[in-house]
């Protein structure tokens, strides 16, 4: 078999059939990713395939960069100021030393769907694809609103502070109709939950401004939130995001609150259980807001974050020194922030997805628990970060099937920097269709083409485009 020929990831015929048929040319909906608004409303071209696949300064795909430093990359030719075509042949050497990790098969993806090239990329064959990939990426189908539209997307939702004033956003709406796609606001607040980190007085601040609300309390904060849930809102926005790379369900009083909020404005100490306080009692008000507002609410869990404390230093986060988290109680944890909710009716649409895989049994069955009022409220996300593989996507579906209602799974998503990264998509409905062909193959579900077509395209678009109500 070549490599990635027409039916790499498909093992039987009935998958074949049904990427084929119901799959391969369905819509896309990005409900979560890191793009960046500006970058789409400036529609600049790339002046090279490092700037769009490797990185620009300290922004992009850090995915890549871990793997070039496991080959002995100085920095200087990863996030460094180094030569572009020495970066690119970088790459190159490390691919050739990559089969078997899933970035030798997304590389490999991304150059045959965007750039047209069959070629096995190697240091030997590298000259030739930087000319060819460079020359494609100066004319306008490889402006990045072309690259969108032409993968057949017709949502983005990127990942905006709070306190944005989504200027590129309000920009974009009014080209919605040319663009052919909409990019929408999906609010994470990072800063406010970071209420240990130096800098939570000054965000508090910038909140304050961009809110019009004084905050000197708790539910100061909470009162400049519900504003900005209503301008997001208003510019489209249908989804939160939370990181929690670690978490204990701890309440609060109001006047512990406000005793904790002073104590983070004035950049004091904070014990762990006052940050578990603030933030349990922060994430109540966030679901409640969710609800409210009909948005849905995610949750990325358990993960480690900026192990190497020099690299933070010197280049920041989000560069490729993060691991999976180990809290083994994370989940009952989110169990009793969910049993609490539940009490006032107060629980929104959610997506768990967690970076340790031994947490996806638990959430899927938690999940189960509050299903109420519409389909599929609850849902065990895709494959996330280093589980997003085929093995780890088989896994999630397999998971998600056996403890849910899998056909309303609401699908995939890049979460991703690089407008390259769509390709993904076809591979998770590559790795779906043949999850749903072995089992018509080994007879534990009907071998009815038309009956596991529809499930294939309501996972790959319907059920996201009814879930979200992006177009509604």
């Amino acid at each position: 078999m070549a490599l990635l020929d027409k039916d790499f990831l498909l093992e039987n015929e009935m998958g074949k059939q049904l990427f084929n048929d119901y799959a391969k040319n369905m819509p896309i909906i990005d409900f979560h990713c890191h793009l960046n608004p500006e970058e789409i409303y400036e529609n600049k071209n790339y002046p090279n395939i490092t700037r769009i696949w490797l990185n620009e300064g300290t922004y992009g795909d850090h995915y890549k960069w871990r793997l070039m430093r496991a080959n002995g990359v100085p920095e200087e030719l990863i996030t460094g100021d180094g030569d572009e075509y020495e970066k690119f042949l970088a790459w190159a050497d490390t691919i050739e030393h990559s089969l078997g990790n899933p970035l030798y098969e997304w590389t490999h993806l991304e150059l045959k769907r965007f750039f047209h090239i069959d070629d096995v990329f190697s240091k030997e064959t590298a000259p030739k694809i930087w000319e060819k990939a460079n020359e494609l990426l100066q004319t306008d189908a490889f402006k990045p609103r072309n690259l969108i539209k032409n993968m057949n997307v017709k949502a983005v939702c990127t990942t905006d502070d709070p306190a944005s004033d989504l200027h590129y956003h309000k920009l974009l709406k009014e080209d919605e109709a040319n663009n052919g796609f909409k990019t929408l606001p999906a609010m994470r607040p990072d800063k406010l939950i970071q209420i240990d980190r130096d800098g939570f007085n000054d965000y508090l601040n910038e909140l304050s401004d961009v809110s019009g609300v004084g905050i000197n309390s708790f539910d100061d904060i909470i009162k400049a939130l519900e504003q900005r849930f209503e301008f997001f809102n208003e510019m489209g926005g249908r989804l939160s995001d939370h990181s929690l790379l670690t978490y204990h369900f701890v309440e609060a009083t109001t006047e512990e609150l406000n005793e904790i909020v002073k104590k983070g404005r004035s950049n004091e100490d904070l014990s762990p259980r006052e940050i578990d306080q603030y933030l349990t009692m922060l994430l109540e008000h966030l679901m409640t807001l969710n609800n409210k507002f009909n948005w849905t609410m995610q949750f990325h869990i358990n993960s480690i974050r900026d192990l190497n404390r020099p690299m933070f230093k010197k280049i920041g986060p989000d560069t490729g020194y993060d691991a999976i988290g180990t809290q083994p109680d994370i989940v009952a944890n989110i169990q009793k922030l969910y049993t609490k909710m539940q009490d006032t009716n107060d629980i929104p649409k959610s997506i768990f997805y967690s970076l340790n895989p031994n947490d996806w049994m638990q959430l899927a069955t938690m999940m189960g628990c509050f299903q109420e009022r519409g389909k599929q409220r609850l849902q065990l996300g895709a494959g996330w970060w280093f589980n997003d593989t085929a093995e780890g996507m088989n896994e999630q579906l397999r998971v998600f099937a056996q403890q849910s209602l899998l056909p309303n799974f609401v699908g995939m998503l890049t979460d991703s920097r690089s407008f390259l990264s769509y390709p993904r998509h076809e591979y998770f409905r590559r790795v779906l269709c043949n999850f749903y062909g072995h089992l018509a193959e080994t007879g534990r579900v009907p071998d009815d083409e038309k009956l596991l077509g529809k499930i294939i395209q309501d996972i790959s678009f319907n059920n996201a485009e009814n879930y979200f109500g992006f177009f509604d």
